[in-house]
């Protein structure tokens, strides 16, 4: 039996991943456990959770894998100042230091770290370095249903790379070609981000929801100025406009006199008619330059399917558009497309890349086992962490539980839904969700403002049977991971009037639109997650319920967390959670909690415990 522990840190979203003869054992991101959102130190509590998930030690580890390689990040660092000497000296001197005292000791670091999980630890030899944008692609190519595939990797930066190219045919994976910063998609898109008053790293969420409320009328003075496609595919940006190379913001002032605003201040400035069509042009330009990628490599590779990596791979605007367009007849995208993939990536990379071990393949399906690879609680350590939070609880049998949630659903409440293994990567998929009745006009906002705590334009998802997403949506194939955001189904809609019609931005969120308008966006389209018996046969079966009682085969789905705060990992996570928001249902496996009957003195104060991300 040989192990391969994965570890991504340092950057962001640090994570752990852990593979036994190749498969999957476990995953996680380290912020799950700190609860520090987007935690990028070293993940000593998910390396932990893989190694007791699979009974091992840190020593019986046959190889350690780092998902990139830090000589060659400082090397682009060096190079990057020297480029633009003596501009960018505040930036490379708080770089520098940094640099010196850790980054470029990280395996010694690390091993130190090691020596932390067990005194015993001798490295001899198992630790290896990936490379960035080679962990993306081995986390989007191996755990694919393909045999053959092309393999695009698009984010901010890694080493040098920004975007890559790879081919994978069975076990072997090679990178073909690569665009190096600084001309990046990721960066671009971020630079907008900044731009419009959201955090870079974690706004890049909010600019896609709020581009459906504006138009693209800036479109061409971005593919004018700013961007250059080219017809291979790769395209160049314009540094003059930016600030990311040099400075401590993403853009500049040339920037802000070519679209004539200042940058807004979060804090300080409402969101305007001006920000929702920055966010729908820098969404349109997104999705033009991935499709001019994707054609071009169609054109070159004539292979039939696309695998897709890195955070601008979370677009799954992009990605429904993507897979409308039949560039590719078919395409899979890593769940964790982000940095916490990496240490999955690396983990894959080197058993099978490196120790050249053979894939074991199913026709169909892929190898993420649903992404539910994070912990799971017994009833036992459900109910003793429960009770030592202070919670009163009843515990139902398993049909007397789904009916019970079903009907809460079914009666407009918002429902915390704790159960099984949590999710690998930024999207809960029914392990640790909040849940609500679609159907419902006012369930948007009510989760938004009250249990989310988040702005109100923010959409969310639906959790649909699969065998019955074709009924509802424009799409008929599995899309497990939330990846792809599709229409609402003609015959599902209602015809706004011309009064509504004429409405604009943030106005509109009001209007029904559909049979379903907690799960229906401006534009009619949704982020569709196709619930599977096989991955998680109690959220479909409690899915089937729900449809069995009022006809409507989907639930609302959002993560179970309020803005800032990672999604719960612990039934005590969610407890306290639930005793902070309006939710006024907690089920924690068999465990069933009322509002109500909670003790009043244990109400925390979510609104102003996390800071906004």
């Amino acid at each position: 039996m040989s192990w391969v522990l994965g570890i991504a840190a340092y950057y962001h979203d640090s994570s752990a991943a852990l593979l036994r003869d190749g498969e999957i054992v476990a995953a996680a991101q380290e912020e799950r456990f700190t609860r520090k959102k987007h935690d990028a130190g070293y993940p000593r509590r998910a390396i932990d959770y893989c190694l007791a998930e699979a009974g091992i030690g840190i020593g019986d580890c046959d190889h350690i894998v780092f998902y990139e390689k830090p000589f060659l990040k400082f090397e682009r660092l060096l190079e990057t100042y020297l480029a633009f000497a003596p501009r960018g000296l505040t930036s490379f001197s708080r770089a520098i230091p940094v640099w010196l005292r850790e980054k470029l000791f990280l395996k010694d670091m690390m091993i130190g770290e090691f020596k932390l999980h067990d005194p015993a630890y001798r490295d001899e030899g198992r630790l290896k370095f990936s490379e960035h944008h080679f962990s993306h692609a081995a986390s989007a190519f191996y755990p694919s249903p393909f045999e053959e595939a092309v393999v695009l990797t698009l984010d901010g930066v890694g080493e040098w790379a920004t975007s890559t190219v790879a081919i994978g045919r069975g076990r072997e994976l090679e990178i073909v070609k690569e665009m190096r910063f600084p001309h990046s998609l990721g960066l671009l898109y971020s630079a907008v981000t900044y731009y419009t008053g959201f955090r870079v790293n974690s706004g890049e969420y909010k600019l896609m929801g709020l581009a459906p409320y504006g138009e693209p009328k800036y479109r061409d003075k971005i593919l004018e100025n700013i961007v250059c496609l080219k017809e291979d595919g790769s395209f160049w940006l314009d540094q003059s406009y930016f600030n990311y190379c040099t400075g401590l913001t993403m853009t500049n002032d040339k920037f802000a006199r070519l679209f004539g605003q200042a940058p807004r201040k979060a804090d300080q400035e409402p969101l305007t008619r001006f920000h929702m069509d920055m966010a729908r042009s820098i969404q349109e330009v997104t999705e033009e330059i991935v499709l001019n990628i994707a054609r071009a490599l169609r054109r070159q590779y004539d292979i039939p399917n696309l695998c897709l990596a890195g955070g601008v791979a979370l677009n799954c605007v992009a990605n429904g558009k993507l897979l409308r367009e039949k560039i590719f007849d078919d395409i899979w995208v890593q769940p964790a497309a982000g940095d916490a993939g990496g240490s999955l990536g690396a983990a894959l990379a080197l058993w099978h890349s490196e120790l050249g071990h053979q894939r074991r393949m199913e026709p169909g399906r892929d190898r993420m086992r649903g992404a539910y690879l994070g912990p799971e609680f017994t009833q036992d350590e459900i109910e003793s962490q429960l009770t030592e939070a202070g919670a009163r609880f009843r515990v139902l049998g398993e049909d007397e539980l789904i009916d019970h949630v079903a009907g809460a659903l079914a009666d407009g409440k918002a429902v915390g839904w704790f159960q099984g293994r949590m999710e690998f990567g930024p999207r809960a998929l029914g392990g640790r969700s909040i849940l609500g009745d679609p159907r419902s006009p006012t369930m948007q906002k009510l989760l938004n403002l009250k249990v989310k705590y988040r702005e109100s334009f923010r959409p969310f998802a639906p959790s649909v049977l699969r065998e019955d997403v074709a009924e509802w949506f424009m799409l008929d194939r599995d899309s497990p991971y939330m990846a792809l955001v599709a229409g609402l189904r003609k015959d599902r809609r209602r015809d706004m009037t011309d009064e509504e019609q004429a409405l604009f931005g943030i106005d509109k969120l009001n209007v029904v639109r559909s049979s379903i308008p907690a799960v229906t966006h401006v534009d009619y389209s949704a982020r569709i997650q196709t619930v599977h018996e096989d991955t998680n046969p109690r959220y479909h079966a409690l899915i089937s319920r729900f449809k069995a009682l009022t006809g409507c085969p989907l639930v609302v789905n959002t993560s179970f967390n309020v803005r800032g705060e990672p999604i719960v990992c612990m039934p005590g996570d969610a407890f306290h959670c639930f005793m902070g928001t309006g939710i006024e249902l907690l089920i924690c496996g068999n465990a069933v909690l009322e509002k109500a009957d909670q003790v009043a003195a244990l109400t925390e104060d979510y609104r102003n415990k996390y800071q906004p991300d």
